[in-house]
């Protein structure tokens, strides 16, 4: 038995979930469910948004499947109260350091990508993005006050030889499953830390003489994904530049509500959530799209549950289901049929 720590968090994050473990329930996998409260929900239930109890839960699980945290009742919180800073915690606690966020266009779906059918189609990609270091981690960081009046924020990006090592090689791996292409993004020409980690990844690379390396600067790579997505195979990057560069290859995709991710420790225990927010405005209205997180459940079973054949079934299962026309609000066109939360879960589960 499998235990999967399940944690909901705020705004659609309860949908979406619950839908994704109704549909696991089906699989007779040998899962084992216990929930509990994080981000505002955390917040509500203890005054923290990582309450300890949770923590625990995690720490002990075999894989964690997260919804998502936030609404802007909390926004006049300290820092530390957000609920955002439950997940950066949980990252930060569980070592989870190597985020996967894969964007896979599948042909159904072509024609909802922001780009032109024939720029996309075909599109699979994979963003492989360093989660604990750089800037949202780095210190000194804070608020202050001038000498001569005013105030002035502050953040240190930093990154350690050994952490941007560690993350090539999961990107080098990645590559060795794929097409064998690598392109680290950095913003070298600018930045000391992005020096060292082009130096960094340079070197693994001789290491990995079959994997084709190529280095890009962010600003770049933010263009050629609008230009030109499919040259891409897999992409490494650091923390701030990987969670812009995987929201812009949601889009590509036709929806950032069809986006799942996998963040791993070095031992292969995973966290799985969908990279979109909570969307507070649509909650309780049963019109999200639960297949970011129905596919994140698929990453679960690959990557940490050793189950890679329940995977393949879930995500067969969500192929079928667009073919045969199940189209959520974000994803809708003419002559498609538009669903809600439950309905799309239920028409991935039927064909599983």
């Amino acid at each position: 038995m499998k235990r999967i720590a399940v944690l909901p968090g705020d705004g659609i994050g309860k949908e979406i979930v619950a839908a994704t473990v109704e549909l696991l329930g089906r699989l007779g996998a040998g899962l084992e469910f216990e929930q509990a409260p994080v981000g505002g929900a955390g917040y509500e239930a203890t005054g923290d948004p990582l309450p300890e109890a949770t923590l625990a839960l995690a720490r002990r699980a075999d894989a964690i499947l997260f919804g998502a945290v936030g609404d802007p009742r909390y926004d006049a919180l300290p820092p530390a109260k957000r609920p955002e800073q439950a997940i950066l915690g949980l990252r930060k606690a569980l070592g989870l350091f190597a985020n996967l966020r894969p964007a896979q266009v599948y042909p159904e779906l072509a024609a909802a990508s922001a780009l032109r059918p024939e720029v996309v189609a075909g599109l699979d990609i994979l963003i492989v993005r360093e989660l604990t270091g750089d800037i949202y981690f780095g210190e000194p960081r804070g608020v202050r006050a001038l000498a001569g009046g005013g105030r002035e924020g502050f953040d240190t990006m930093r990154y350690t030889e050994a952490e941007i090592r560690r993350i090539a090689r999961v990107a080098f791996d990645a590559a060795r499953k794929r097409a064998r292409k690598v392109c680290s993004v950095d913003k070298a020409n600018v930045l000391a830390t992005s020096r060292l980690w082009r130096e960094v990844v340079g070197d693994e690379a001789r290491a990995w003489p079959d994997i084709e390396l190529s280095h890009m600067y962010v600003d770049n790579c933010a263009m050629q994904l609008v230009k030109g997505p499919k040259q891409f195979d897999v992409i490494v990057t650091g923390n701030m530049f990987g969670d812009i560069l995987s929201d812009e290859a949601s889009m590509l995709t036709g929806s950032i509500g069809m986006l799942p991710s996998a963040s791993l420790d070095e031992r292969g225990k995973g966290l799985y959530e969908p990279i979109h927010g909570s969307a507070p405005d649509i909650a309780g209205k049963g019109v999200a799209n639960p297949l970011a997180t129905i596919l994140s459940a698929a990453l679960m079973l690959r990557h940490s549950l050793g189950e890679a054949a329940a995977a393949g079934r879930i995500e067969s299962a969500v192929r079928r289901a667009l073919a045969d026309g199940y189209r959520t609000a974000d994803i809708y066109t003419d002559g498609t049929r538009r669903v809600g939360t439950a309905d799309m879960a239920a028409a991935v589960a039927q064909r599983l």
